[in-house]
């Protein structure tokens, strides 16, 4: 029953009482951030970091890291503790992705894509899991700038900023990126229809 009792009253918490909770060292409230926002920072992290492992070690660094530096929150309005972790979590996955020392091979910037894009109906058919599948996938460059531009809206600028490229990379990679996408869905939809 007292169980039950401390489980209500955490989810009465709005998110600035959580954030003042935590600040507070608040092992309930830490606890309690865990559980609202774990498994959303964890897909957060999949799109960026592609393998499982990856993304639970960098859920965890963002975690902990939000909980260290919870005081420097400042609420905003409703979700804006999840805005908050989230750009810790897009911060710590660019810069691990920058370390990679991945190789960088210039890219033709005047790339063509000749595969139509999917429509609407064909995207809200697939299932979400094998999307997340498959941006996994991409190669970690790829992979950022998508995650980057199309989910997240950072301009080609801004991503340029981050990962130390041009504008004209940016978009570039994104081209190639895209491609490698449609390609996976064509190849999906013509294995649903047989």
């Amino acid at each position: 029953m007292e169980e039950t009792r401390k489980s209500q009253v955490h989810l009465e918490w709005d998110e600035q009482d959580l954030a003042g909770f935590c600040s507070e060292g608040n092992k309930s409230a830490a606890e309690e951030l865990y559980r609202r926002y774990a498994a959303r920072l964890y897909t957060l992290c999949r799109r960026y970091m592609g393998e499982d492992e990856e993304a639970k070690d960098l859920m965890q660094e963002t975690l902990l890291r939000a909980l260290d530096k919870i005081s420097t929150y400042r609420y905003t309005g409703r979700g804006s503790l999840y805005g908050w972790i989230s750009r810790i979590a897009v911060n710590k996955a660019v810069n691990q992705i920058k370390r990679r020392r991945w190789r960088y091979v210039p890219l033709d910037v005047r790339f063509r894509d000749s595969i139509p894009d999917p429509s609407e109906e064909e995207m809200a058919a697939l299932p979400q899991e094998k999307l997340l599948s498959w941006i996994s996938a991409l190669p970690d460059m790829r992979r950022a700038v998508f995650n980057l531009y199309c989910l997240d809206g950072y301009s080609h600028r801004d991503i340029g900023e981050m990962l130390g490229i041009s504008e004209k990379a940016s978009a570039s990679t994104l081209a190639k990126a895209r491609k490698q996408l449609k390609e996976e869905i064509r190849k999906y939809q013509k294995g649903q229809d047989k």
